[in-house]
């Protein structure tokens, strides 16, 4: 079979109950210039009996990988090993797309795709209404760096970021730490996107539905900081080196740093820091969230 031009991966675990509205969802879509890579993190459900029966029905390209569960990150690492096409997006296994999704991925790249692009970014919208999560961008924006979203305030709420592949491979695997599973991939996406702006698509491309379990909700994400504050340190520091992190934001950084080094007890934590003087004076307000992350996560 001739390599796509995209790959769209999804990483799961124990999801087999969703798996299938994303299936069908890649069945409708109009433009066929694309394959499912279905990352399996070691599910106890039925997600691989699924999974091979979609296979068999063949109506879409669907390739299957099971691993010991390791983490998103790590399901992410295992794609980009394995993806060979042009480019890439992760759709989650809570999540699908409409129907004209790839076509609109694959014919903007087509006309306006190039090296100097690091790949393109569209928009997630919310299941009970479709509006976009944070709004449009705004008219008339073409490209943009993926970090000046939120350090410009240029666009608040969640994205959908397609990515050349071969970027990704050379910043992969991203390497995690024992016993953390909560690393976000995104540090890889920041790392591509500090070099190479994105071509900006205002359509939706990805119709988000949050799960009560997932990473995205609140009440998870001081339980996350907790179980892995190595990995978030290290999240933090990536985006201190950034070149287009502002001074704001990388002030905002080297708190986060300082609670997640204390939560994690590393005693070397303005040593390990690329940025000492932010982070010395950042640490009353580190130590403070610190206090306020363990409180809130034992509620949790």
């Amino acid at each position: 079979m001739e390599t796509p031009t995209l790959t769209i991966f999804t990483p799961t675990f124990n999801r087999a109950h969703l798996l299938r509205r994303v299936y069908e969802s890649l069945v409708t879509q109009s433009c066929r210039d694309f394959e499912w890579l279905v990352v399996d993190d070691g599910s106890t459900d039925f997600t691989r009996s699924l999974v091979e029966s979609f296979i068999r029905e063949g109506r879409i390209p669907v390739r299957y990988i099971y691993k010991e569960n390791g983490g998103l990150h790590t399901a992410y690492n295992t794609a980009y090993a394995e993806i060979s096409a042009e480019l890439c997006v992760c759709i989650d296994s809570d999540d699908f797309m409409p129907e004209d999704a790839v076509e609109i991925i694959v014919n903007t790249w087509r006309e306006k795709g190039s090296d100097k692009y690091a790949g393109l970014i569209g928009l997630d919208c919310r299941l009970d209404t479709m509006e976009p999560i944070g709004g449009p961008f705004p008219e008339g924006l073409t490209e943009c760096y993926f970090l000046d979203l939120k350090t410009k305030g240029i666009h608040h709420g969640d994205s959908k970021q397609v990515m050349r592949t071969e970027l990704m491979k050379q910043v992969a695997p991203q390497i995690g730490f024992e016993g953390e599973k909560n690393f976000n991939p995104v540090y890889m996406l920041l790392q591509v996107c500090d070099t190479r702006p994105l071509l900006v698509v205002n359509e939706c491309l990805c119709i988000v539905d949050y799960q009560n379990d997932g990473s995205s909700m609140s009440a998870n994400i001081f339980r996350q900081y907790v179980d892995s504050p190595r990995s978030f340190a290290k999240l933090r520091v990536n985006e201190m080196t950034l070149k287009r992190s502002t001074f704001v934001n990388s002030a905002r950084c080297a708190v986060h740093y300082v609670s997640s080094c204390l939560i994690a007890g590393d005693k070397d934590w303005l040593s390990n820091s690329p940025r000492k003087l932010l982070t010395l004076t950042a640490y009353p307000a580190g130590w403070l969230l610190s206090k306020y992350i363990l409180r809130k996560s034992s509620r949790c």
